[in-house]
């Protein structure tokens, strides 16, 4: 009776590790993020469509926006002016002005955007960053011809963006509520009034004579501005979306986050 047991004891046992082992060959479904079929539990509402999804999506990135009413009829306003007046001066700027010509003329302004950059490193103790940007401003000044070359970005030592708005938040300054400002688009009460002490601070330095030449002359600053726009890629109604008020406020927030944080 042992020897008959035993032998039933041991089939069993076989069967048992091969059921095992055949579970465990079994090969896993594992997507590229590292988790088994994460979405198989997921249940989706067919009704509601892309908008409403978006909708609720900005929800979740709320932005402090107490104007929001008087920023939106901004925003407007700037779509328009945009479509309207900006972007056929600069297509037309593009039209009649050859490419070297176009080039020089944003070298020429970025270097003396290099003014309030290195003021604001300087107020910001980056001691590399403002060592870089002083030597664009002599390398770009002097063998570049007053900036129309930018022999400094090709020698390795790239444009840097500092400004005011920047350096308040480098020392905890909060941002405030977030304002569209006419023409110039997304900013906060922080920034905004950074922007007036950069161009304060550029005005009374005058490097090049600039500022002094252009209280006689405004066409350029009028050329200053066309050129602003004919650098700056973005594009009203480009994101084609009903929500691109929430988008621009939200990434504009974001981005100032780390352009801070740099």
């Amino acid at each position: 009776m042992d020897k008959p047991l035993l032998l039933i004891a041991a089939l069993l046992c076989a069967g048992y590790a091969n059921a095992d082992n055949s579970k465990a060959n079994t090969p896993s479904v594992v997507e590229q993020d590292g988790f088994t079929l994460p979405l198989s539990r997921l249940k989706f509402n067919p009704g509601l469509d892309q908008r409403e999804f978006e909708r609720s999506t900005l929800n979740a990135l709320n932005v402090f926006d107490p104007l929001e009413s008087w920023n939106r009829r901004v925003y407007h306003f700037n779509y328009r002016f945009d479509q309207w007046v900006f972007l056929p001066v600069v297509n037309g700027y593009q039209y009649i002005t050859p490419t070297f010509l176009r080039t020089g003329v944003s070298n020429f302004f970025n270097n003396l955007g290099d003014v309030p950059n290195l003021l604001n490193s300087l107020f910001q103790l980056k001691g590399k960053r403002s060592m870089e940007t002083t030597g664009r401003l002599l390398l770009n000044t002097t063998i570049g011809i007053a900036g129309l070359w930018d022999p400094a970005t090709m020698m390795g030592l790239p444009r840097q963006n500092e400004d005011f708005g920047q350096t308040l938040g480098f020392y905890g300054v909060p941002g405030g509520a977030y304002v569209v400002l006419p023409i110039l688009g997304p900013s906060n009460l922080r920034d905004t009034g950074g922007l007036v002490f950069d161009f304060a601070a550029e005005a009374q330095i005058n490097f090049l004579n600039v500022a002094e030449v252009s209280g006689n002359h405004p066409e350029l600053l009028l050329l200053r501005g066309i050129d602003k726009r004919y650098q700056t890629s973005f594009r009203y109604g480009q994101l084609n979306s009903p929500f691109e008020y929430e988008k621009v406020r939200y990434v504009y927030t974001e981005a100032r986050k780390l352009q801070i944080a740099e």
